[in-house]
């Protein structure tokens, strides 16, 4: 079975940079060719924005959505009433949108086993509500 991974923003973008700030252990597991990617839809958007802002290295949108496109092991997770509903328990987290991807990791986690987080957010790491890998 594949390793099973919610992605942030941070490490979608550097990931796909190849910059040195993507964490170890997140660059290990975005790099195993039979890793899942869960990207929630949120965390696509805000690369969205940094990249239209050109807050990153990725030449436009475009080639971001590409790149996404063209990944068969990443699969963008819609926001819906569930997660939603989910995020607004985590109150240990205080920034809504990181509550919003903190519960899409939640929420694709089973009784058996967890979807970790690929992220280096203070807010979300701090909380422990959401196991990380950086």
């Amino acid at each position: 079975m594949a390793n099973e991974y919610a992605l942030d923003a941070h490490a979608l973008v550097w990931f796909l940079e190849g910059n040195a700030r993507l964490g170890a252990n997140a660059r290990v597991a975005m790099q195993d060719p039979a890793s899942l990617l869960y990207l929630p839809v949120l965390a696509l958007a805000a690369a969205c924005w940094a990249v239209a802002r050109r807050k990153t290295g990725i030449a436009s949108v475009a080639s971001l959505l590409s790149a996404v496109d063209a990944d068969a092991r990443i699969a963008v997770v819609a926001l819906d009433r569930v997660i939603l509903d989910r995020s607004l328990t985590l109150l240990a987290i205080s920034e809504m949108h990181d509550r919003l991807i903190a519960a899409t990791a939640l929420q694709l986690a089973s009784a058996s086993s967890s979807v970790p987080l690929l992220t280096c957010d203070p807010g979300i790491t701090s909380s422990g509500l959401v196991p990380v890998i950086w």
